[in-house]
């Protein structure tokens, strides 16, 4: 039986829970490859209730996002870089969900905020259209997952459902900056991408454990363009960015978070924090496609930050999601 047979299983409720449990800890202890990766993505996304975006809509839109796993207690560095881009006119299709791995997941800092994430998919959309950015609430997208989850809760290790999520946007988003846990996963993540159709990515996992680009030692990465791969190392001092412990990047609760946002966005955080931000958008800006190198990517979201538009575009954000919903707030 063929690997995507058995996740069409999977996901149509036709595997009895220890079928489930057997079929996703046979797969991590053989080792998942990218097909594996890919026929799972690919069954999760036919499953999901879509984002039915206009093709121009789609062809433009990014998704920056991380596995999750790296433990390390960030603040929502991948939350913050989206909200960024959005201020540059990016479109930012932003799917993730609560806390799983962390004390704040995407949604939980993006509610702290004050952004309503209770909007029917037309909203979502109008959102995207209107201020480049809306955010994919998983749970509500992906109803399969309801009776997979209680199968992998039982797991007490990562299974191929810790890398799944952050591939499988009912946006069908076409580009992405994606973090991952583990850098054994960075290549066949790229190429588990290549096989979803996606134009360009950038598959990254830092040196020092975190999914994101860090500032606490080299980042590897992979490529994605043109139907090609190439992989690397980034190292942020070469780049311009000072060296700084994990310590310093660290968050707390979503309302912690939220105030970090604010504080980066604000000018009153104008350090390590404020550069990891400008680091991972800076690379998130060139997977988008618009700027010339990393350096006009760094110029481009700093001068956002400084300018305080990420700030005004934040406040926009939040005020377009409360009218969307009918909050007179």
């Amino acid at each position: 039986m063929s690997i995507r047979i058995q996740f069409e299983r999977l996901f149509n409720n036709e595997m009895s829970p220890e079928e489930g449990r057997r079929f996703l800890m046979e797969l991590s202890q053989r080792g998942e490859t990218f097909e594996d990766i890919a026929a799972g993505a690919s069954v999760m996304r036919e499953h999901s209730i879509k984002l039915p975006l206009s093709n121009a809509l789609r062809e433009k839109a990014i998704d920056i996002v991380g596995t999750g796993g790296d433990k390390i207690g960030s603040f929502n560095i991948s939350s913050t870089v989206s909200l960024l881009l959005a201020s540059l006119g990016c479109v930012v299709a932003k799917h993730g969900s609560r806390n799983v791995t962390s004390v704040s997941g995407a949604a939980d800092v993006l509610e702290a905020l004050g952004i309503n994430l209770e909007l029917s998919t037309e909203q979502q959309i109008q959102m995207l259209e209107e201020t480049g950015f809306c955010f994919i609430f998983a749970m509500k997208h992906h109803p399969a997952m309801k009776h997979i989850m209680p199968i992998r809760k039982s797991i007490d290790y990562h299974t191929i459902f810790n890398i799944l999520g952050p591939l499988s946007s009912p946006a069908g988003a076409r580009k992405y900056l994606l973090g991952v846990f583990d850098p054994a996963y960075i290549k066949k993540i790229a190429e588990a991408l290549l096989e979803l159709d996606t134009t360009r990515a950038l598959v990254v996992s830092s040196h020092d454990g975190m999914d994101e680009i860090s500032l606490a030692g080299r980042t590897s990465f992979a490529y994605l363009e043109n139907n090609r791969i190439l992989e690397g190392e980034i190292n942020p001092e070469a780049l311009g960015f000072s060296y700084a412990p994990q310590e310093a990047i660290l968050g707390g609760n979503a309302h912690v978070n939220a105030q970090i946002i604010r504080d980066i966005f604000s000018g009153e955080e104008t350090g390590a924090k404020r550069d990891i931000v400008i680091l991972n958008a800076a690379f998130a800006l060139f997977v988008e496609g618009n700027v010339r190198d990393i350096q006009e990517a760094a110029a481009m979201a700093t001068e956002a930050v400084d300018s305080k538009k990420a700030l005004a575009h934040l406040e926009k954000i939040i005020k377009t999601s409360r009218q969307l919903s009918g909050e007179n707030r």
